[in-house]
């Protein structure tokens, strides 16, 4: 299969998170455990099959990924209650830290300045040893 002609002034994935990755700060998961510990909003952006299959990190936020901005924006009025301003630190993570860059990136466009995403995603966090919870079916994603 040959890949298709692409318009002029366009770009492929690859390099959308090249430019992405260069305006945004990429936590590792230990720095991420850490700033989670210390007050930082985690958010985790996986779907439930992923948590459910494989687990979720206790003490994260769980906002499915097509309403993230809506809960994360502080002048949303469908924000959720730790969005209390612009300051708010949140770290995003995704399942290989490839789509938390491009929300990290959009959350920083909407002026929350202090989002990051994990490098690695949930896989790195696991792969690391730091604490993952078997789901509960009643946990929604907010």
């Amino acid at each position: 299969m040959s890949d298709p002609e692409r318009p002029a002034r366009t770009r492929t994935i690859d390099d959308l998170l090249a430019q992405v990755r260069g305006r945004i700060d990429r936590v590792h998961p230990v720095e991420a455990a850490a700033r989670l510990a210390a007050g930082a909003l985690l958010v985790d952006t996986r779907p439930w099959e992923q948590r459910s299959r494989d687990g979720e990190v206790p003490g994260a936020v769980v906002i499915d990924r097509n309403v993230l901005e809506w809960r994360l924006d502080p002048a949303s009025p469908w924000r959720i209650p730790q969005m209390t301003g612009y300051d708010v630190e949140v770290i995003v993570l995704c399942n290989q830290g490839y789509s938390s860059s491009l929300v990290a990136d959009t959350l920083r466009t909407l002026g929350l300045h202090r989002a990051a995403d994990v490098v690695g995603g949930f896989e790195a966090w696991a792969a690391e040893g730091l604490p993952v919870a078997r789901v509960r079916r009643s946990d929604a994603a907010a």
